[in-house]
């Protein structure tokens, strides 16, 4: 049974839906922030790629599995307006359609893809295959599990043309087995130009401060334009913004020696008043240059955030997939790559408008990102994050 619907591209999803999506998805994604960052390193994940998988899940948890999820995931819109609220969302969220000679000049570009992969045989409910379809363009792909790597290498070649080749791998060897009977997978890449280019040319080593106090040398880029910038209590914030978009990447230097206090202080309220209290100002701007791919499995990270039934085989009601309760969450594998040069931001997953104020920028101030860092790409207009992470060492 595969769903024959269209997706629904004008969901009857209004404002205050949208607002409380957005706000659940954020205390998530921070929420979450906080279990990753115990790790030490680099942290890099999208977290809206995340609430995106989890959400097609979640359409099919019934009973406890579903009330412990809406929880856990901040879900506080009930399944009937929840799913058009994504659906909503990540519409707007898309580019408009531009035709640039080629997709490398387009400065701005964002692809979100959901697909689920199905066992070839089994039966899911057509309601459950409908909601997908209408709500997030997800079809379901029919894969024989009894061959598990050739499964395997299916889903991980989308994944792969999905992100333009840089989330390579997502699932692992061994991941699957003849006993699994569904993979939903969501796939997220973003690139984007920025509006003001780092100088290639002023480019340069220079030293940056780790978090136990030894220095390194890194590339450090420069710029001096007017951003929007905030000087707060024991951090500075920056606003780099991307050409032809909404999105922007938002930076926040702590202190010195005040890095795990700003980062445990990362709450939906931090981040709301960091926006609504920007400024323009002369920024001289110095920050490293950073790559990184990072990979998690979140099954357990999850179920100690609140959610255990879903992962645990006796408990796990997925019945709104099947009608049967036969169904558990084995992997939640998430994959992330970030690119962040003088050019702009390349950023893939698998699960700017220039400020016009009236008032001419007063101050001048220089901003050295020469120690740890945290930064979120964003959606000016609806607030969502759609990637997060924090940079300790840039190498």
């Amino acid at each position: 049974m595969i769903s024959s619907r269209p997706r629904n591209t004008a969901p009857p999803s209004g404002d205050v839906a949208l607002r409380e999506l957005v706000n659940g998805n954020t205390a998530f994604a921070l929420d979450l922030y906080q279990r990753l960052a115990e790790k030490p390193g680099n942290l890099f994940y999208s977290p809206y790629s995340i609430s995106l998988a989890l959400a097609m899940t979640y359409a099919g948890a019934r009973g406890e599995t579903e009330r412990q999820m809406a929880q856990t995931l901040r879900f506080g819109l009930p399944q009937a307006q929840l799913h058009p609220a994504f659906n909503m969302l990540d519409l707007n969220l898309r580019p408009p359609e531009q035709k640039p000679a080629s997709e490398d000049e387009q400065p701005f570009q964002l692809n979100i893809a959901n697909s689920l992969w199905g066992q070839a045989g089994f039966d899911f409910l057509p309601e459950f295959l409908d909601l997908l379809a209408e709500n997030y363009g997800a079809g379901m792909y029919r894969v024989d599990y009894s061959e598990p790597e050739t499964a395997r290498q299916r889903i991980n070649g989308w994944v792969e043309e999905q992100t333009r080749q840089k989330i390579k791998d997502l699932i692992a060897q061994g991941m699957l087995n003849p006993m699994t009977r569904l993979v939903l997978v969501n796939a997220i890449y973003f690139k984007g130009a920025w509006v003001y280019p780092f100088d290639k040319e002023s480019t340069r080593d220079a030293p940056f401060t780790l978090l136990d106090g030894s220095r390194v040398n890194v590339p450090m880029m420069y710029l001096a334009k007017d951003l929007l910038y905030l000087r707060g209590k024991n951090y500075t914030v920056v606003r780099l913004p991307y050409r032809d978009s909404p999105m922007g990447m938002t930076i926040i230097v702590p202190d010195e020696g005040q890095f795990e206090e700003v980062e445990r202080a990362l709450t939906p309220q931090l981040l709301e008043e960091i926006r609504s209290n920007f400024s323009l100002a002369a920024v001289r701007l110095a920050m490293p240059k950073f790559k990184m791919e990072t990979s998690f499995n979140l099954s357990q990270t999850l179920a100690e955030m609140g959610m255990p039934a879903a992962f645990d085989r006796s408990l796990a009601d997925f019945s709104g997939m099947t009608g049967r309760k036969d169904l558990f969450i084995s992997n939640v594998v998430h994959k992330a790559y970030v690119d962040v040069n003088e050019e702009g931001t390349e950023a893939a997953a698998a699960t700017a408008v220039i400020m016009e104020l009236k008032a001419m920028p007063m101050n001048e101030v220089e901003l050295t990102i020469d120690r740890p860092f945290l930064f979120f790409i964003e959606d000016r207009e609806s607030g969502t994050l759609l990637f997060a992470g924090r940079v300790v060492d840039p190498r």
